[in-house]
């Protein structure tokens, strides 16, 4: 089969991107999710109607409330002034790096690029072996089950579990796959071979390796152990836990139980526990299914498993090879998919599991914090334009818990560089996701600017004591159509809240709101319209309470060309700063600084994909500095901030992922050198030189 780009295809979202966006990334990604309607049907005002209230009455951009009004901002201004005039002078993070901020790298340079004093590496790469005894990658000899002993496909989260000074263990999320640039003679996903499907499939879902560092070397390699496993969309079993285990809503012909899930996919972000498990999030599952358009309407018209037109489409052909992904055949297998996940990469032997009381819809992830009595809290978004922001309460509380951290505080919840947990703990810890309370947020421009808030907002239960909070829906509809729960209670639609996490060092919560270009009106909380740069919301829990049912909030950034008037970075002079645009994931360092990785700055700002350092507090407040830019094509995922080390992982998503690029015609040649003629994905760590 010989390829040519003429013979292939054309996207679905070819013509209907913005900029540069590739539609390729729409397509394999999301599944072409902008043609479709997934508009929440909550009857609050859009989050951009509550953000331009807040800001009308306290003027905090900069700009007078008639200019948002007209739509300022609604198009991108000039590009960025020359080298020098924007994220000028080192950064100062307290206890966090330091590093000379880069330039904004232009959108066509195939290059990573990191600041001077600093070196980087690649840990990690598609088809790398994973499980003892794997085969070596052959990019012409793939198999499904050589995929399943190899390191997955567009790897996005990336947790790094010290165990001791010189192991650890990786944890990453393999949310895609791209045909395009993956096999010798793509032509379409229906000319896929049955071979190819399956290996496809085998691509998705997570890995775990162990790593290991000699002496004063600062990079960690890969160290082949036991604790090398791949869980993935083909074969892995999932125990379902929760209110919606055993439910007849899960239920199929193969499990009758409805307590067994095979495979897990799309799995986007995810957060990591202060017991030192992974959590992460299905984020665009509706792709992998052949629709039934007179099917459960709840899944249909609410989580975009048909067009507008009702068409149902083929999906990614998955059914070819396996009727549960044809909801013609297993009505409820879609219904089984869209949860949090969670693994323990400490137990080569455990059983991973899917946490139904924390919900379904489209998760980008789920990030833990500790309530002041010791419950588990988990935020997690829902990645799509006009949908909600969540959070989870546990009914019970981690011994030895609370605050932000309790006795298991610490940078991104490590109970220290020497682990300290033990399995039985492990499994106590992770039945508080069991049970508990699912709430939704809703915004207000309401509030005493005295209080110094944009606005102030609340948590609306969705699940409450074991029950539903919703009226007309059983506490498992709540759960498997949280979508419909949420516009019910009249949640506040957001801009595509992806990550969402709090801050161990000042307590607050900050939500990344990557974009939404399809916006007609702002609100308070989200404050164009037509926003293709997103922005970064800041939350202040009631008491500092991660528990507590009552907010206030505030606009910390607005993302974009800092020469429009319609950006602004927590009051940090405009001219000062990096350019930044699409927001997407989120972390700290040890200071408290927030780092920001982005997802679309190609075709919104014309530069490549990055990572930016954000102190969040004192004068340099809102001071957007670049720290690192991906290839081009590529996405900034997972980032991973180790200041003690003085290290940066970040996953290279999708390098190359350029309209027309093939195997044997690639864009990019990431990570370069031995790259068996197509980029491949992969985990980097940046280190000081």
């Amino acid at each position: 089969m010989t390829q040519t780009p003429e013979r292939r295809a054309l996207l679905p979202m070819t013509g209907h991107t913005k900029g540069n966006r590739s539609a390729a990334t729409c397509h394999f990604k999301c599944g072409d999710a902008c043609l479709r309607h997934e508009s929440s049907t909550s009857t609050s005002p859009r989050f951009a109607d509550v953000a331009r209230a807040a800001v009308s009455r306290r003027n905090v951009l900069g700009v007078g409330a008639a200019a948002l009004a007209a739509g300022a901002g609604s198009a991108f201004s000039a590009l960025p002034a020359a080298a020098g005039e924007r994220g000028r002078g080192p950064a100062r993070p307290g206890r966090g790096l330091a590093f000379t901020p880069i330039e904004p790298v232009p959108n066509d340079v195939d290059a990573f690029t990191v600041p001077a004093g600093y070196a980087w590496h690649t840990i990690i790469r598609w088809g790398d072996p994973v499980v003892a005894g794997a085969p070596e990658f052959d990019l012409d000899a793939q198999s499904p089950e050589a995929q399943e002993q190899q390191f997955g496909y567009n790897n996005d989260y990336l947790a790094i579990l010290p165990q001791g000074r010189s192991r650890a263990l990786l944890v990453a999320n393999h949310e895609y796959t791209n045909e395009n640039i993956m096999y010798p003679g793509f032509v379409d996903e229906e000319s896929l071979t049955v071979e190819q499907l399956r290996t496809s499939m085998a691509a998705h879902g997570m890995s775990v390796v162990q790593l290991r560092r000699d002496g004063r070397d600062p990079r960690w390699r890969v160290q082949p152990s036991e604790y090398g496993r791949r869980f993935t969309a083909l074969s892995t079993r999932f125990a379902l836990t929760g209110p919606v285990a055993g439910d007849e809503l899960v239920r199929t012909s193969a499990d009758p139980q409805g307590r067994t899930v095979i495979g897990t996919l799309n799995n986007c972000a995810g957060g990591t526990t202060p017991w030192g498990t992974v959590l992460s999030g299905e984020e665009n599952f509706d792709q992998y299914f052949r629709g039934d358009p007179l099917g459960d309407p709840r899944n249909r018209d609410t989580y975009g498993l048909v067009d507008d037109e009702g068409n149902p489409g083929d999906g990614r052909f998955w059914y070819k090879v396996d009727d549960r992904f044809d909801v013609f055949a297993e009505p409820n297998e879609i219904n089984r998919f869209g949860w949090i996940v969670e693994v323990d990469p400490h137990d080569p032997d455990s059983t991973p599991v899917k946490h139904t009381a924390l919900g379904r819809f489209k998760h980008e992830g789920a990030t833990t914090s500790l309530a002041e009595d010791g419950r588990v809290v988990v935020y997690m978004g829902d990645d799509t334009a006009d949908q909600h922001l969540y959070k989870f309460v546990s009914r019970d509380r981690l011994p030895g818990g609370g605050g932000r951290g309790g006795r298991w505080g610490g940078h991104r919840g490590w109970p220290g560089r020497d682990g300290g947990w033990d399995d039985r703990f492990r499994r106590r810890a992770s039945a508080l996701l069991h049970e508990g309370d699912l709430y939704v947020a809703r915004f207000s421009a309401e509030g005493d600017p005295a209080e110094d808030f944009d606005g102030t907002g609340e948590w609306i239960a969705l699940t409450k004591d074991g029950d539903s909070a919703v009226p007309g829906m059983s506490l498992e509809e709540v759960l498997v159509f949280t979508r419909a729960a949420a516009a019910a209670v009249g949640a506040t639609p957001m801009d595509r809240p992806e990550d969402v996490e709090r801050n161990p060092v000042n307590g607050r919560v900050y939500v990344a709101c990557t974009n939404n270009s399809g916006r007609e009106a702002p609100d308070p909380a989200n404050p164009r319209p037509a926003n293709r740069w997103g922005h970064v919301v800041e939350i202040t829990e009631a008491g500092d309470d991660a528990a507590a049912t009552t907010f206030g909030w505030k606009l910390v950034l607005v993302c974009g060309d800092p020469e429009d008037e319609s950006t602004y970075f927590a009051g940090y002079p405009r001219e000062l700063v990096s350019p930044i645009s699409c927001p997407d994931n989120v972390t700290f360092d040890a200071s408290g600084a927030l780092w920001v990785s982005t997802d679309g700055q190609p075709g919104s700002i014309g530069f490549n994909d990055a990572l930016h350092h954000v102190p969040v507090d004192g004068e340099e407040r809102g001071h957007v500095q670049q720290f690192l830019a991906v290839p081009v094509g590529a996405e900034t995922c997972g980032p991973w901030i180790d200041s003690e080390d003085g290290s940066v992982f970040v996953n290279v998503q999708h390098p190359g992922e350029v309209d027309g690029a093939a195997v044997d015609a690639p864009v990019s040649l990431f990570p370069y050198g031995d790259t068996t003629r197509t980029p491949r994905p992969s985990v980097v760590q940046v280190h000081r030189a």
